[in-house]
């Protein structure tokens, strides 16, 4: 087999408590999804699965979920029953390679060994994406893993953006900004004209948020950095804050290392200020009636802002402004609450435009162009899983 022939590739979003999938056709013949579909509620009394091809929804059942190995078992049932051809290989997007990783792989045991030891760089989302790892070698053990990391797309930033200021040895042992959603942003740049050429600021806002300035297809900055923790207010993360903070939280409130970890990535960002939910559309809702849900909306929002300003900064201007991701897709309101006061930048959003958006939202004259474009992770997992696959001989 030759890499221009058809591939079956299986994409994996592994988290602690859902495992989202979804089926490609890669080949001379072009790209196709077969079927996209959850296993959900893992760990909890009842689980859900869904699955769909195309516009059908041909399977959606609740069951018992009790562990990951479980709910990968039940994806690969509910992928024969609908007659989907057993993958040829299996695509994982991991969210940090640490130190010892930053381009996508082929899977080995050392790979895994070296996953298990970075476990800090990504606390939230590492364990999750191991465990289904393990569970497709207990499986499928002959079918070829591909880990596909979302800090790969941020090698080029240079180390004047990377470095963090800190004591030099802490720089050997990896301590430096990686960046994330790197498989989003790369989706992002291979739709944009002859690859983003020129000055881009891709804004991918949903739970998780981050930004990142691109030159002429080139990672220049981001606003995550060591983890995904940081950056922009997030659903339920703080994103950036003065490290007194945590200094004060554990000298005056007796805070240890885990209840750090719970107040920053669990109980903050939208959650925290607004005391009542980490969803934008939630908080959207009550905004009129609740105050701080409004006030946890204007903290994204200026957030947002000053994130643009400073990459605008970084790349000496702007040549175009993307919005992706749940939020940056689907919210009008953030998009023109966001865009609105940078009209002096030249940024001119076209409200109505905006309202009912196709790619461009911005007015015609708009010295920066405003677009939004659905991302597709999957997709660059699959493209990816493909392009390393070992061939039938290979394998041998």
């Amino acid at each position: 087999m030759s890499i221009a022939a058809t591939r079956h590739v299986l994409c994996l979003n592994s988290g602690s408590s859902s495992i989202k999938f979804a089926v490609f056709a890669l080949g001379a013949a072009g790209e196709e999804k077969l079927a996209e579909g959850a296993a959900e509620r893992i760990g909890q009394s009842v689980g859900r699965l869904w699955l769909r091809r195309g516009d059908e929804q041909a399977i959606d059942r609740q069951l018992a979920l009790p562990q990951q190995q479980e709910a990968l078992k039940a994806v690969f049932a509910a992928l024969a029953e609908v007659q989907c051809a057993t993958p040829d290989g299996v695509g994982h997007r991991i969210v940090s390679g640490g130190p010892r990783h930053q381009a996508h792989c082929l899977m080995d045991n050392q790979v895994l060994s070296d996953l298990r030891a970075s476990l800090r760089f990504a606390p939230l989302h590492l364990p999750a994406e191991i465990a289904a790892i393990e569970a497709i070698q207990t499986v499928w053990p002959h079918i070829p893993q591909v880990a596909c990391f979302d800090t790969a797309f941020h090698q080029s930033i240079p180390e004047i953006a990377s470095r963090l200021p800190l004591p030099r040895n802490l720089w050997q042992e990896g301590v430096r900004k990686y960046g994330f959603h790197g498989l989003s942003y790369e989706y992002i740049v291979s739709r944009l004209p002859n690859h983003a050429t020129g000055k881009t600021i891709i804004a991918h806002l949903g739970n998780g948020a981050s930004m990142a300035a691109v030159h002429n297809g080139q990672c220049r900055d981001t606003t995550m950095g060591l983890t995904p923790t940081g950056g922009l207010v997030m659903g339920t993360r703080s994103g950036d804050l003065d490290p007194g903070v945590l200094l004060y939280l554990m000298e005056e409130k007796g805070y240890n290392a885990g209840q750090l970890e719970r107040i920053i990535n669990h109980l903050s960002g939208l959650l925290g200020i607004s005391a009542s939910s980490g969803d934008m559309q939630t908080l959207l809702k009550l905004r009129s009636g609740d105050p701080h849900a409004a006030q946890a909306i204007d903290l994204f929002v200026y957030s947002a802002r000053k994130a643009i300003g400073s990459l605008m900064a970084v790349l000496g201007g702007l040549d175009r402004l993307v919005f992706t991701g749940g939020i940056g897709e689907h919210a009008a309101a953030i998009r023109w609450a966001i865009c609105r006061p940078l009209l002096g930048l030249g940024l001119e959003i076209d409200p109505v435009a905006n309202e009912d958006p196709g790619l461009r939202i911005s007015v015609p004259h708009s010295p920066v162009e405003i677009l939004v474009i659905p991302t597709n992770e999957d997709l660059m997992i699959a493209r990816h899983c493909h392009r390393l696959l070992p061939t039938p001989e290979h394998r041998r």
